[in-house]
């Protein structure tokens, strides 16, 4: 058996997820799940994640393309964009909170209306039913009561996202196939659900299986009991091996020690602070001996790294972060090193050219700039 230890583990990692470009449909098919962000620093995190993966990826291109994909905006262990032959894993979903009798008439109405007029923005609900009034949101202060349960309609699988305006959610009625509630159905949804993840970020620390199994939660409230029994026979289905007295977790029919995995790694990289690859906290640590941290909902008086500070990746070498403004159309980055900053050529090289790809994928240059 070829030894496997950290340096083995990380350059794992990096190959499996940072795949040869290809096409979007194809890259999502092959992650399986984009997580989805609405902050723009300098862009939102799914074009982000997907401008390494796609082929002459622009920023937006998923917006704009949506409607024609197989491809739906939902829940998973956070929200964002998955293949649509996935939501029958995940609908029919019973939400955590239980609707009162007057919210069922109100979503009934709504959806009612939905179904009339089809494709429907969120203004065309508040002007329908004004009479809904407001209420409190999650974040303090008052939002619209009709928002809030288009919200809660989209996540019980009511409602679907048919497009974006200008970044807003346009939905339209769906109706989801009843499904097989047996033990052992049940079973075979929960299972696949934690291949997804376990596919999507591995290879995984224990304990970050774990809570990944917890945050299925959020996608397949209903799957529960199922995912934490499936989570406790992990050793069973994926390949794993201790290091450090820590045991990880990867696909059984993937090896790390692998040669296609072991590849030598070249360029320098801005990545999203929620790419499959920096996700998982507390495995970015083991692999790259650093603590990375997002700090956009920290006060800007705590922050160390910056608002919305993009992991540096140089080679196999996690040296640093990035904080990228766009001013007077020019891409301005404010870099942090964790030692010091390379000297080397390749290093000077490899950032010009991440700034130049990055400077195109915002649409600030032509391919040829």
């Amino acid at each position: 058996m070829p030894v496997i230890d950290h340096d083995t583990l990380r350059r794992y990692a990096i190959a499996r997820t940072l795949f040869p470009p290809t096409t979007l449909l194809r890259a999502i098919r092959r992650l399986g799940f984009v997580q989805a962000d609405p902050m723009r620093a300098p862009a939102r995190a799914q074009d982000l994640i997907l401008m390494h993966r796609v082929k002459d990826y622009r920023a937006g291109d998923l917006d704009a393309r949506y409607p024609r994909l197989p491809v739906e905006e939902d829940c998973l262990v956070n929200y964002g964009f998955l293949p649509k032959e996935h939501l029958a894993l995940l609908h029919p979903r019973t939400a955590k909170r239980v609707w009162d009798a007057a919210t069922h008439a109100r979503a009934a109405e709504v959806l009612a209306f939905v179904r009339q007029k089809g494709r429907t923005h969120p203004a065309d609900v508040l002007a329908a039913f004004s009479h809904h009034g407001r209420v409190e949101g999650a974040w303090g202060g008052a939002l619209n009561a009709s928002t809030q349960l288009l919200d809660g309609m989209h996540y019980r699988g009511l409602l679907r996202v048919a497009r974006r305006d200008t970044g807003t959610r346009v939905y339209e009625a769906i109706e989801h196939p009843p499904q097989d509630n047996s033990p052992a159905a049940r079973h075979a949804r929960a299972q696949a659900l934690l291949d997804l993840v376990v596919q999507l970020y591995a290879p995984l620390p224990a304990a970050s299986l774990g809570y990944l199994t917890t945050l299925l939660a959020y996608g397949a409230p209903h799957l529960r009991t199922e995912a934490r029994a499936l989570c406790k026979a992990a050793p069973e289905r994926y390949a794993h091996v201790k290091v450090d007295r820590e045991r990880w977790f990867w696909p059984a029919d993937e090896s790390p020690a692998a040669r296609r995995h072991q590849v030598d790694m070249e360029g320098v990289r801005f990545l999203a602070p929620f790419d499959p690859l920096v996700w998982d906290r507390r495995r970015f640590e083991r692999l790259w001996g650093w603590a990375y941290r997002f700090e956009a909902y920290t006060p800007a008086a705590r922050r160390t790294r910056g608002h919305y500070a993009l992991p540096l990746l140089w080679g196999e070498r996690m040296i640093g972060w990035a904080n990228l403004k766009v001013v007077n159309r020019q891409l301005v980055p404010d870099m942090g090193f964790i030692e010091k900053r390379p000297r080397e050529a390749a290093f000077r090289r490899g950032l010009d050219e991440a700034l130049h790809q990055t400077s195109v994928f915002l649409g600030l240059e032509d391919s040829r700039g």
